[in-house]
This record gives C-alpha cells, structure tokens and sequence, in this order.
C-alpha cells in the first residue's frame, strides 16, 4: 500500500487541496502532528480509519506504526502542516520507509509563507523592487544551520526574507538583519495565517520585536522582511505591457537575437 504525505495547509480546512481531501477521506489509517492540524481537517477522516496523533511520538515509534499498517494492507495519510517539503522532517522518515521497502507518495499543500502573503495583502516579487524571494529559518534547538546559511550571509543579498520557526527569537533575527536592510526596513509577522485565531504585527526592524513581544508571538508564526511590503512606486509588469510579442493563445513570443 502507500504513505501520502499531506500538505494540510496553513490551517484553514478549505485550503486543502482536491487531492489532499481525497486521500483524507479514503485513508485506513490518518497520522497527524499534533494540534498544527485543525480538527476540521481531521474531520474529513472517514468513519472507522485509525486515527492517530504523533505529537509525542517518536520518529521509530512512528515508522514501527506506518510499517504496521503497510503489512496490514492500510493506505496511511501522513498529515503535515503546510507543505511537506518545507520544514516538515519529511526527509527523516522517506529514508526509513524507502529502507523498508513501502511506497510513499508527497502531495503538496499550501505553505504557511503563502497564506501569510495572502492574509498580508502582499504580492511577494514586485517588479525593480524585488524578485527573490528567501526562505530560512535559524538555527535553534531544532537543528544547527549549514555554513554560509546565516542571516548575516543570506541577508547580504537584500532580498526579500521569509523567516520560519523564529518568532521566539525575533530579537535575534532582528539584530542579525538591520545591518544589511536598515532599520527602517518593512517587516511583518503572521501567527496562525488563515485560521480564526491569525494574529498579524506590522513594523519596521526597529520596533517588530517589541510589537512581537506585546502580541505574545512564540510560535506558529512566519517573519516576512523586505521593502515590498510597502513599494507603491514601479512599473507594471512586461506581462501587461502592450509591446510584449503575443501568439494566437497570448503566450510570449521569444526575441530572436
């Protein structure tokens, strides 16, 4: 049988994809990761599934669960929050499943960095303003970062940063950040995004820590910094441009040099 690992989204269950709801609803047995996952979305569970929360489990107890339920024929949904290929330690377990032979398939689901976006207003590139975007996090309790993925270093590149599991050291990114972006540099912070608990902080690095603090952020938040957060001023994009070559189906013709 097979191991869905399923993006369930920043948190609000509409936000489920079509396939995700799918496998949820047809699942023998649901592995889901604590309170991260809604109870709406655990409510799509059919009758009957085994329904099993993996917040205090450890990773062996987990794969001893999944290889249980393979040999009993069960397709599993392994729920993650947000997307799994970002921050999920999905890689963790694909290795243990792949040496024990069970069939695994990743079905991607709405990362929290784009329902913070979305609840923000905020279109992340902007034309000559910013067309990188960054996604890091810091080192922590978690897991030490690679060399040369600091903030410091990252941040040297001006573009715009999308910090994750670091709202409880928010007064180490901030310090870490000012020296490249200026402390006048556009920030926001968004708890919860897309769930009817989202809290959302706007600031600059100068003051975002402490509104951080007074809002009570600690967790389930992303950290957004960068200047399109608040650019007005820049060209509409080539997209719209009426010198933009177009074919039959209005697809871009490429210049020929």
């Amino acid at each position: 049988m097979t191991v869905y690992f399923i993006g369930a989204g920043p948190g609000a269950a509409d936000l489920l994809t079509l396939r995700a709801d799918r496998l949820i609803r047809t699942c023998d047995m649901c592995l889901y990761a604590g309170s991260i996952v809604p109870d709406e979305v655990l409510a799509h569970t059919p009758e009957g599934a085994e329904v099993i929360n993996t917040a205090r489990m450890p990773l062996e107890e987990i794969i001893a669960t999944i290889i249980r339920a393979d040999s009993e024929g069960k397709n599993i949904a392994r729920l993650h929050s947000g997307d799994p290929t970002l921050y999920s330690a999905v890689a963790e377990q694909i290795r243990r499943l792949t040496e024990a032979g069970i069939a695994y398939e990743i079905v991607p689901g709405v990362p929290a960095f784009s329902a913070a976006a979305a609840s923000l207003g905020h279109e992340l590139t902007v034309p000559t303003v910013g067309q990188t975007v960054i996604l890091t996090r810091v080192s922590g309790r978690a897991s030490a970062m690679p060399e040369g993925e600091d903030l410091p270093t990252l941040g040297a590149s001006g573009a715009t940063m999308v910090i994750h599991l670091a709202a409880h050291d928010i007064r180490r990114v901030v310090a870490e950040l000012t020296p490249n972006y200026g402390p006048d540099c556009p920030v926001a912070v968004v708890a919860f995004a897309s769930r009817p608990a989202e809290v959302i902080v706007r600031g600059t690095l100068a003051d975002i820590a402490e509104q951080v603090e007074l809002a009570g952020i600690t967790r389930t938040a992303v950290i957004i910094v960068g200047r399109v957060l608040q650019a007005t001023e820049f060209p509409d994009s080539f997209l719209y441009s009426d010198d933009r070559p177009r074919d039959d189906e209005g697809r871009t013709i490429p210049c020929m040099h």
